[in-house]
């Protein structure tokens, strides 16, 4: 056996060893629908009214800009009384909850979250009257954040 056959097997066994634990290390998308059927108490969300931005490529998982608004005239009879954002592969999938006063004159919030590698972020909008909004952006992320980096 000569030396580039011997360092291309053990490069080729040490890979197939190690991806198992590097397997490990990605969270896999959960089901959030139980999630999403508590939160809105059985209501069927309608796919309308609010804009999500993310970005579409986000380079660290640790720090993703997330800018929510929900389309609503906020008067006291047709308002947002809080806004959900859900991300199927983070270990704790709520990610957030805001709530919005009776002095609130919009909905719409800007944060930074944590998200665990590539997957479609949901948003579901309470309005009054038990009215519920959903929206969703798929978001692709190189590095991700919310690991157990002991692994």
């Amino acid at each position: 056996m000569n030396r580039r056959r011997f360092l291309a097997a053990s490069a080729g066994g040490l890979a197939s060893s190690a991806l198992p634990a590097i397997a490990q290390r990605f969270q896999p998308p959960q089901d959030v629908a139980p999630l999403i059927g508590q939160l809105t108490g059985g209501a069927t969300p309608e796919a309308r009214g609010i804009e999500i931005g993310l970005p579409q490529l986000a380079e660290n998982g640790n720090s993703v800009p997330l800018h929510v608004k929900v389309a609503s005239a906020m008067s006291a009879d047709d308002r947002v009384e809080a806004v959900h954002v859900v991300a199927p592969r983070n270990p704790r999938p709520l990610v957030a909850t805001f709530h919005f006063g009776p002095g609130a004159a919009r909905a719409e919030v800007s944060t930074r979250m944590r998200l665990a590698g590539t997957q479609k972020v949901v948003v579901l909008a309470r309005l009054s009257g038990n009215r519920w909004l959903v929206g969703d952006y798929e978001v692709l992320v190189t590095s991700a954040a919310c690991l157990d980096e002991s692994v």
